[in-house]
């Protein structure tokens, strides 16, 4: 049975049949909740590092400075190493893991480094909930990371392969939607254990987070494999062509199945990926692949997801005031990343970017100047500039919601070509990681020394991300994902550098025809 409409031409001039399927529809949401666990994390951790108990058990020194310490500044009440090594210990394990998960997606396909990413958080969530000491509380926070890590690298693949390309958009930004409502789920979740007495709350928010992972380990046990992957890892065509019949709904899908058959042909040619990405004609799929997480971390948006419940205490509010703002918080993100999914499909990538670097450009500079003139190292703002700096961050959120958010994992996951799209999305995701960890390992103490003018340095790279996009990243909405290398032979600055494998592909692509029809 299939929903939707037939897909229209691309801008590419070529015609893929089918529809949207229950099928794919389906298979998408299983794989999207792959983003719960990331939500769910990112958003768990400020919430539990924000209550006082917790703090008291694992973090006695910052517990002390906080409770006892009145002539130390409120920039730097939260500023502890080993506190940062406790919500930053979970990226650098990503890091490592996403380039473990490369050979896996290419050898074994999307669907196994999504169980064993399952797995893993599930023994990472089992293992904070149940922490005695540091060290129990730091190996879960591993086990976590392994598993964002496989999840991370194959989901956002996953759900661009299987989508029709009219519609890859929406169908990708599923992933930060499910990122959104990870975190939205953490923050209430925080909200009501950190009212428990008896000061064990923050166990039953660690705990929880085995909840999405085992939503995805059980339904990723049925999910059907992609095409692309399929044929990539050496099974049967007619297999490859069954499996894209029944995800697209219709029989007829040989224009489809003649350009994956052209890209898997590409890709077994390759037997190193990470050096062939080197090559001169992936210069710019390289630098998206670095460019891109970069870019997406240093919006500052992670001292909202990590920090949130830490920044208003710092600004004066309570612990429940500062977790409800978070809830507040991740609604409006939720709310922006599903008007994200309606319209990227409609008014196209660029268009986002531009309005999202607006959308927190401004209100991070306003942040920055509200800070610097009303808090001081003493005291906290009055309730009406905290409930400014609020409505201030919700505009920002809702910025990222619209563009860097969901954007930052579309782009990326859809300009690889097959021959080295594991290999491409292992770097955007080690990337991300690594600036993500490096964000949250340094953020407390640069609000300590930077103070108010941290949200200047942020929007600062938010004016220059935006440029970036502007000048050097073409529009790839409704072009097919294995037709993707057409953009970068057309962009003024790109095409000097792929112009000269066209020919290549070219030749492969009559090859593959010329199979489809002898088979």
């Amino acid at each position: 049975m299939a929903v939707g409409i037939a897909i229209s031409k691309t801008e590419e001039g070529v015609q893929y049949n089918g529809r949207i399927t229950w099928l794919v529809l389906l298979s998408s949401i299983v794989a999207a909740t792959g983003g719960l666990i990331f939500g769910y994390d990112t958003g768990v951790t400020g919430g539990v590092t924000s209550m006082e108990p917790f703090l008291k058990e694992f973090f006695p020194g910052v517990y002390r400075k906080m409770k006892r310490d009145s002539d130390i500044s409120n920039y730097c009440k939260f500023d502890s190493q080993l506190l940062t090594t406790f919500t930053s210990s979970l990226y650098i394990a990503g890091l490592i893991a996403s380039f473990f998960a490369s050979p896996v997606t290419r050898a074994l396909g999307r669907r196994a480094s999504i169980l064993i990413g399952g797995v893993s958080f599930i023994g990472g969530a089992a293992l904070g909930g149940t922490a005695r000491n540091i060290y129990m509380l730091i190996v879960g926070r591993i086990l976590l990371g392994i598993g964002v890590g496989f999840t991370n690298q194959s989901v956002p693949l996953y759900l661009s392969e299987m989508a029709p390309p009219k519609y890859r958009g929406a169908f990708n930004i599923g992933f930060q939607l499910c990122v959104s409502i990870g975190a939205l789920s953490a923050f209430l979740i925080n909200y009501g254990t950190e009212k428990i007495a008896g000061g064990w709350g923050w166990r039953i928010s660690l705990s929880m987070a085995a909840v999405p992972a085992s939503i995805l380990t059980v339904g990723g046990i049925f999910l059907p494999e992609t095409p692309n992957s399929l044929i990539q890892h050496g099974h049967d065509i007619q297999t490859a062509k069954t499996m894209l019949k029944r995800i697209r709904g219709t029989d007829d899908v040989e224009a489809e199945f003649t350009d994956l058959l052209t890209a898997s042909e590409a890709s077994r040619k390759v037997e190193r990926p990470f050096r062939k990405i080197l090559e001169r004609k992936y210069r710019p799929q390289l630098v998206m692949s670095i460019a891109i997480p970069f870019f997406q971390q240093v919006t500052g948006i992670n001292v909202i997801a990590f920090y949130a419940p830490i920044l208003f205490r710092t600004i004066g509010s309570g612990v429940s005031d500062s977790l409800l703002s978070s809830v507040i918080i991740a609604v409006v993100g939720t709310i922006t990343t599903v008007l994200s999914m309606a319209i990227v499909d409609k008014l196209g990538r660029r268009a986002l970017f531009h309005i999202g670097g607006v959308l927190m450009f401004v209100p991070q500079v306003m942040i920055g100047g509200v800070m610097a003139a009303k808090l001081g190292d003493r005291g906290g703002l009055s309730e009406g500039y905290s409930v400014l700096v609020l409505i201030l961050i919700c505009v920002y959120v809702a910025g990222f919601s619209v563009s860097w958010g969901p954007l930052g994992w579309l782009v990326t996951s859809e300009i690889f070509p097959l021959e080295i799209r594991s290999a491409a999305q292992s770097i955007n995701v080690a990337v991300g990681f690594f600036f993500i960890f490096a964000v949250a390992q340094t953020f407390l103490a640069m609000l300590c020394r930077m103070k108010a003018a941290i949200f200047f340095f942020f929007a600062a790279w938010v004016a220059v991300m935006s440029g970036f996009v502007y000048v050097l990243l073409p529009e790839t909405k409704d072009i097919p994902i294995e037709k993707m290398d057409a953009i970068w032979r057309k962009h003024w600055f790109w095409k000097r550098y792929v112009n000269g494998g066209e020919n290549e592909f070219e030749g492969i692509k009559i090859e593959m025809m010329k199979t489809v029809t002898s088979s």
